[in-house]
């Protein structure tokens, strides 16, 4: 069953729970659909009118913010022994390659990774723990926390309400069209992100991997 089509069938004050959890959960380091849920839900409020779609952005801001904030303890608490669990436990996540490529995002842009971070799936699940695990200034990281938690959250759900019924139909009238350059833009993003990641977890190795001291050579 489609998400959109399992929403239909629970009362609104449910979808907005769900919402909130899902988004907070994905936040806080455990790898959910967060922003599939978020968007089947905008789309449904903007056909049934008993979704105020104030109320679902208010809880998926909270979500979003929470979130990230328990992520964020739990990281600092934790340390690089808590990425290297999340790393067994999650490898296609939390995978060697991946955790190179969000810390190097975020040695490389500070606060503006976690700001930036929660419009990307692949840092919107590091964001606070590893914000934590490198220790970020708690301000620096709420500041980033809550402003991208609300233009995300409350921005997606405001586009998603706003064209909700533009979209459906163009979708219906050119389904075809719009998978195809679904597959195709996933498949593209899919490929930049694993050839970054590889480059990031190589350069890491080579940074940790001393040099040979040199032999002497007799006469």
């Amino acid at each position: 069953m489609h998400v959109q089509e399992w929403l239909e069938t629970i009362p609104a004050v449910a979808i907005y729970a769900l919402v909130g959890v899902v988004i907070g959960l994905e936040s806080l380091g455990i790898p959910l659909p967060g922003e599939i849920v978020l968007v089947s839900s905008a789309l449904l409020a903007s056909q049934h009118g008993d979704i105020n779609p104030w109320v679902l952005g208010a809880c998926a801001t909270a979500g979003a913010i929470i979130g990230d904030s328990i992520g964020y303890a739990i990281g600092r608490r934790g340390g690089r022994p808590l990425l290297a669990w999340l790393g067994n436990k999650f490898p296609k996540h939390f995978g060697e390659a991946n955790i190179a490529l969000a810390e190097r995002s975020f040695q490389k842009w500070g606060m503006w990774a976690v700001f930036f971070g929660r419009f990307i799936a692949l840092l919107r699940i590091f964001a606070g723990p590893l914000a934590g695990v490198l220790h970020m200034p708690y301000w620096k990281f709420l500041i980033a926390n809550v402003f991208g938690g609300i233009l995300w959250a409350g921005g997606t759900t405001a586009v998603i309400y706003s064209v909700g019924i533009v979209a459906e139909a163009w979708l219906k009238r050119f389904s075809w069209l719009g998978l195809v350059l679904a597959v195709l833009i996933g498949a593209a993003s899919m490929l930049i992100i694993k050839n970054r990641a590889k480059k990031a977890a190589a350069e890491r190795q080579d940074a940790v991997e001393p040099e040979p001291e040199p032999v002497a050579v007799g006469d």
